[in-house]
C-alpha cells in the first residue's frame, strides 16, 4: 500500500480536489483506491454521496481513528491511501504526514498562500517524508507559477511537483455531482494534467510501471 497524504495549513487550496482526482486516476487504472476525509466539513465525504459509482470510496473519520484505519486498510490490501487533512490542524496534519509515504501540499501561486505556507512547511521538518508543492489553479500565463516556484523553493525550500493545475471550470463544476474531471472532459486539459500528476504520483511511489494498471 502507498499513502499520500494531502496538507496545507490554509484552507482553500484544492487539497480536497486534488485528492479526489488523485484518488479517481488510480482508480480508473484498476487500483483499490481509498481516500480518508480527516476533514470535518466532510466534502470529500458529500462528493461521494453524490456520485452514482461507488468507487473510490471515500470514508469519514475522526482524526484519533487514523492509525487504526490506515493499518486496517494495508490488511484489505487497499493499493493507494489517501489523506484529505483539514486546514488549522497541525497534530492531524502532523499524524497524517507520519503516516505517508509521500506528502503534498497544494497551493496556489498567491502570495497570501504562499506567506501561509511557512507554518506547512515547518510542520513537515517534523517529519522525514518525501514533500511536495502542487501549484493549483494556476493562471494562464505561466509568469506568476514561474515566480511562486522560485520562491518555494528559494525561500521556503520545499520542493515542487513539474505537473501544474490549471484555473480550469473543470475541476469544480464536476464534483457538484460527484464526478472528476476525467470522466466529465476525458479529453480536456484538467484530465491532461491528472493524467499527468498520476504518473509523477507513482514514480514518487516508486509503483513499477506494471503495477499502475492492474486487471
Amino acid at each position: 500500500m502507498r499513502t499520500i497524504a494531502l496538507i496545507n495549513q490554509k484552507g482553500g487550496v484544492g487539497k480536497t480536489t486534488v485528492a479526489l482526482h488523485l484518488a479517481a486516476a488510480f482508480w480508473q487504472h484498476g487500483a483499490d483506491a481509498l481516500v480518508l476525509d480527516l476533514d470535518p466539513q466532510a466534502s470529500a465525504s458529500e462528493w461521494h454521496d453524490a456520485r452514482a459509482e461507488p468507487l473510490p470510496h471515500v470514508e469519514s473519520i475522526q482524526p484519533a481513528r487514523l492509525a487504526k484505519l490506515v493499518e486496517h486498510a494495508a490488511e484489505i490490501g487497499t493499493h493507494a491511501l489517501i489523506l484529505d487533512t483539514a486546514p488549522h490542524a497541525e497534530s492531524t496534519a502532523l499524524d497524517a504526514a507520519r503516516c505517508a509515504d509521500l506528502v503534498l501540499v497544494p497551493c496556489q501561486p498567491s502570495i497570501m498562500d504562499l506567506r501561509a505556507m511557512r507554518k506547512t512547511v515547518d510542520l513537515l521538518k517534523l517529519v522525514k517524508v518525501p514533500a511536495f508543492a502542487v501549484l493549483n489553479a494556476v493562471p494562464p500565463h505561466g509568469a506568476i507559477a514561474d515566480e511562486a516556484e522560485e520562491m518555494i523553493r528559494g525561500t521556503l525550500g520545499l520542493e515542487v511537483c513539474p505537473v501544474r493545475l490549471g484555473d480550469r471550470v473543470a475541476y469544480s463544476r464536476c464534483l457538484i455531482s460527484g464526478q472528476v474531471a476525467q470522466e466529465v472532459e476525458p479529453d480536456g486539459k484538467a484530465a491532461s494534467e491528472i493524467s499527468r500528476l498520476h504518473v509523477w504520483t507513482c514514480d514518487q511511489l516508486r509503483i513499477p510501471t506494471g503495477e499502475r494498471v492492474r486487471a
